[in-house]
């Protein structure tokens, strides 16, 4: 399946920052770095030389990347016709079986970050949150089988918890 090209205006900014940092800051640093490595003779059994030629790949990857990608990419902000329900950037609560809750944000997939409980506009769960409303119930199939969750509550800000 292809990825979304949704993304919060944090996240654009995010990899635009990202973006202007390997190519202002970071290759130049490494271009020199090289530079001086290459002045101190052999490059074959010079390891800063070949590290910082493998480093310039990998920076020249990520911006060739970043470039492509951000330019393709639409910034979604919150439109004040979406309070109540769920859409793209929302914060949702929810509660399971096990009365247990758990607090997602609907983000794009160049954004999402477990660790924050970011999730993927694209992953099942998002899936099925799309368009809800509070009281809502929602079944998912995850790893561990189907989940049931209901929707405690739906915020266009991050929750205070």
């Amino acid at each position: 399946m292809a990825k979304s090209n949704y993304i919060t205006r944090e996240g654009w900014e995010a990899l635009d920052r990202e973006l202007k940092y390997l190519w202002k800051e970071e290759r130049p640093r490494v271009t020199q770095a090289v530079s001086e490595a290459a002045a101190m003779g052999d490059r074959s059994e010079n390891a800063e030389y070949i590290y910082g030629k493998k480093r310039l790949r990998e920076i020249d990857r990520r911006v060739r990347f970043l470039s492509k990608r951000l330019d393709v990419l639409k910034v979604v902000d919150p439109s004040p016709q979406q309070e109540g329900k769920v859409f793209f950037g929302a914060w949702v609560k929810l509660e399971n079986e096990q009365e247990e809750e758990k607090i997602f944000r609907l983000v794009g997939p160049d954004e999402f970050e477990p660790a924050k409980k970011w999730i993927s506009i694209d992953s099942p769960v998002a899936r099925a949150l799309i368009g809800k409303r509070v009281d809502d119930e929602i079944t998912v199939m995850t790893p561990n089988g189907e989940a049931t969750y209901w929707i405690l509550d739906i915020r266009y800000v991050p929750f205070d918890d």
